[in-house]
């Protein structure tokens, strides 16, 4: 096997495990903890601990430790929080929320580098184009990490699945489901049958050792990239610690990346939808919370086979296809969740929705990470520093209004921002592809001068 794909491989499988116990606590953290909002006040405050982190940390971590070192002690801080579930109360949760969302941003940073710079290295070798690399091996690295959704939720749904069947919801409470929901995250919904400690605790019990072998593969397994952390060392002589802790915010002198910040704000935004909303609002509303694990895995299969479809195909097709197709698939759901009524005898329907719904987020997730490890290329580090805590703000900015704003008002906002989105998406596409035909031209008209002045 290629060396540089087994290592894809590592950091693929590592991801997988680490966030099959993460996808499925986070589905489940406005449902199961849904007293006194502690369950979104939770998320809201692990999010807004990655936007701190994601203005400084990712860099420098970066630099002084590696990529490898970094992916693993911040899988480290994922564990802890597994472990405050354990004991859930203000006293646990939010410390261990601030501890991975301190850890979450080098995470991701370091993951994006890693494997833009190895597409990158196999493409030299190989005589292959960069981009083309990097948008695969990122189509691998999701195809197994979106899966981990549907390990996580089948987990959950099993084990929660022996809660005893509830009575019927009658239709007046089944009025205050879905985008009529303005009971608020803080209220109990019609079916929050919380499960016993018995069942929560072999719950977690799974999660935390699969948290645990996540770190001891990538620690023992994942190789770092030498020629790389030897530059950094080279960077750390000459380069003053202050001009590393404010790369991140140095990047925002490109006008590409104030233009494309809205990408990760809404990647965010429909995320936390989704986590928090519609596993609420409309699932445990509805059905009960023992059908949130099924729904979530329709979500993560979904996901997870379109993101390495869309690896595939990019070079194809393009990205912008796949941001107008992801654009025109989510605009339709959302006007979808402002109509439907959800009732339990609409099954399928709870089902398509989520696999609708992760068919557009396989396009965010793939081609976001694509699109700034190729427009980017220098600065990586600080460039995915900026795109986590686009995404992280855009989370934090869900879960906060979470607890007062009901869920229409929420889907308008979802939708506002997704306009707003695929117009700056525009604009930076439009300014690329001026920065590309411009040497062309030039390099025409020289070409015409150099023969006009050949026949004088």
């Amino acid at each position: 096997m290629d060396k540089s794909l087994k290592n894809v491989l590592v950091i693929s499988v590592g991801f997988f495990l680490l966030f099959t116990a993460y996808g499925g606590l986070q589905s489940l953290q406005s449902s199961l903890y849904s007293e006194e909002g502690l369950g979104v006040t939770a998320l809201s405050t692990l999010y807004g601990a990655i936007l701190v982190s994601s203005m400084f940390l990712p860099p420098i971590l970066i630099k002084k430790l590696g990529c490898k070192w970094t992916i693993t002690i911040s899988m480290c801080c994922y564990v802890a929080f597994y472990l405050g579930n354990f004991y859930a109360s203000w006293y646990t949760l939010i410390p261990t929320s601030i501890i991975l969302g301190l850890g979450g941003a080098p995470l991701w940073s370091a993951q994006c580098t890693y494997l833009t710079i190895m597409g990158n290295t196999h493409a030299e070798k190989a005589g292959k184009i960069g981009k083309d690399v990097v948008n695969q091996y990122f189509g691998i690295f999701f195809l197994i990490f979106q899966s981990s959704g549907v390990l996580g939720n089948l987990i959950s749904s099993l084990v929660f699945g022996q809660i005893p069947s509830q009575e019927q919801i009658p239709d007046e409470k089944l009025k205050n489901c879905g985008a009529s929901d303005c009971l608020m995250a803080a209220a109990p919904t019609n079916s929050t049958q919380r499960p016993t400690n018995e069942l929560i605790y072999t719950l977690l019990g799974i999660y935390t050792g699969g948290g645990v072998l996540a770190v001891l593969l990538v620690a023992f397994l994942l190789e770092p990239i030498k020629n790389h952390q030897l530059k950094s060392e080279e960077e750390k002589k000459s380069t003053p610690v202050w001009s590393t802790l404010l790369a991140t915010f140095k990047m925002l002198r490109d006008k590409r990346l104030c233009l494309l910040y809205l990408l990760p704000v809404y990647s965010g935004l429909q995320q936390a939808f989704l986590a928090g909303e519609y596993t609420r609002s409309y699932v445990t509303c509805a059905l009960g919370i023992q059908f949130v694990g099924y729904m979530m895995i329709c979500f993560a299969a979904s996901d997870s086979l379109f993101s390495m479809l869309y690896g595939k195909i990019s070079k194809y097709t393009g990205r912008i296809v796949l941001y107008i197709l992801g654009a025109m698939i989510q605009l339709a759901c959302i006007i979808a969740f402002l109509l439907w009524k959800p009732h339990p005898s609409q099954l399928a329907v709870f089902f398509i929705f989520p696999a609708l719904w992760g068919m557009a987020d396989a396009v965010w997730q793939t081609q976001n990470n694509a699109l700034y490890g190729v427009l980017f290329e220098k600065n990586k580090e600080a460039a995915f520093a900026n795109y986590r805590l686009g995404e992280a703000l855009g989370f934090v900015i869900a879960f906060a209004y979470s607890t007062f704003l009901c869920v229409h008002v929420k889907l308008y906002i979802l939708l506002g921002v997704l306009i707003l989105t695929m117009m700056a998406y525009g604009i930076v596409e439009y300014m690329e592809f001026k920065n590309q035909t411009k040497p062309l031209a030039e390099g025409q008209a020289n070409q015409e001068q150099e023969i006009i002045q050949s026949k004088m």
